[in-house]
């Protein structure tokens, strides 16, 4: 490995070379992008960065629904893609600590953020939910995280084709 000797001037230099530009500073004139690139290459070559669309909430209907306090049956909810501080805040939970079972339901209240008409999700919501609910949703969460989307290859018991679904809306047996 080769040492440099940094000087004033040439750490000015270093510096300034590396420095991002200003805001106020005009940018140096760019090409108009090639409509024949990809958008990634179009977005380079127009000197501005590359935006990805992120999908952060994902839409889902439960097989059974959440029965609330006043008899309404919701259904439909959306879910959000959890976050380090998702997983990590269930393991100072005290109900998390007394039964590790505990923690899905934790969990699950801190990244659904819908269900039906109800926007306040918490533990208690959670808990009075049908429990082939919370396996779906258990599944939901686990495909969301992991495979950052909802749709499931499944083979066809009669005639052993294979297809995709998407686990998150319609009804069963609806395509």
């Amino acid at each position: 490995m080769r040492r440099r000797t940094v000087t004033a001037n040439t750490l000015e230099e270093i510096l300034q070379t590396t420095r991002p530009p200003d805001r106020d500073e005009p940018a140096a004139p760019a090409q108009a992008p090639d409509p024949t690139q990809a958008p990634a290459a179009a977005a380079a070559a127009a000197g501005r960065p590359e935006r990805h669309a992120l999908r952060t909430e994902f839409d889902f209907e439960l097989p059974r629904g959440y029965l609330d306090d006043d008899g309404v049956l919701h259904r439909s909810g959306s879910m959000r893609l959890a976050t380090a501080r998702d997983e990590l805040r269930p393991q100072i939970d005290l109900r998390v600590k007394e039964n590790p079972a505990y923690l899905s339901v934790v969990l699950l209240s801190q990244v659904i953020t819908r269900l039906g008409t109800v926007t306040d999700i918490h533990a208690g919501v959670v808990e009075r939910m049908y429990a082939t609910d919370i396996a779906f949703l258990q599944d939901f969460y686990r495909r969301i995280n992991s495979e950052g989307h909802t749709h499931a290859a499944v083979t066809c018991p009669h005639c052993n084709g294979s297809f995709e679904i998407d686990l998150s809306g319609g009804r069963l047996g609806e395509s």
